[in-house]
């Protein structure tokens, strides 16, 4: 199981990694800081980016990086479908050059966990090398 004491503490595994196969299986990475606080009210924009870059402290802390993700799933607090492709875009800017894409969904939710949380995004990942627990 994977704590990183780079994130906010919390009282579950940011990430379950293992086998022989180094998979990695992360929680939804949210756009908290160190304190737990949802950053960037109301600006989906930036929250995804917070989102990811939790995202890839815990890929980091399991021995992998955003190259090695082999599906992404981001989940938007919105039914609007342009909320949809503007924290898509953003997920594409932070895999850059990443051709093809992994696999990835993006979807529509009423609610996530925090008041004002507007995304929320989980990964697997290939991380060579990693051992269960």
């Amino acid at each position: 199981m994977i704590r990183s004491t780079r994130l906010c503490p919390v009282s579950f595994a940011y990430a379950a990694a293992g086998g022989e196969t180094g998979l990695v299986f992360t929680a939804g990475a949210m756009p908290i800081d160190v304190e737990g606080q949802v950053t960037a009210p109301g600006d989906l924009a930036a929250q995804t980016r917070q989102a990811l870059a939790n995202l890839q402290i815990v890929l980091e802390d399991a021995g992998a990086t955003i190259r090695d993700v082999l599906k992404i799933t981001v989940y938007v607090a919105s039914s609007d479908p342009g909320d949809l492709i503007a924290a898509w875009e953003e997920v594409k800017a932070v895999l850059g050059d990443h051709n093809p894409y992994p696999p990835g969904t993006c979807v529509g939710v009423t609610v996530l966990a925090c008041p004002g949380q507007l995304v929320e995004i989980e990964a697997i990942a290939a991380a060579p090398g990693q051992q269960a627990d």
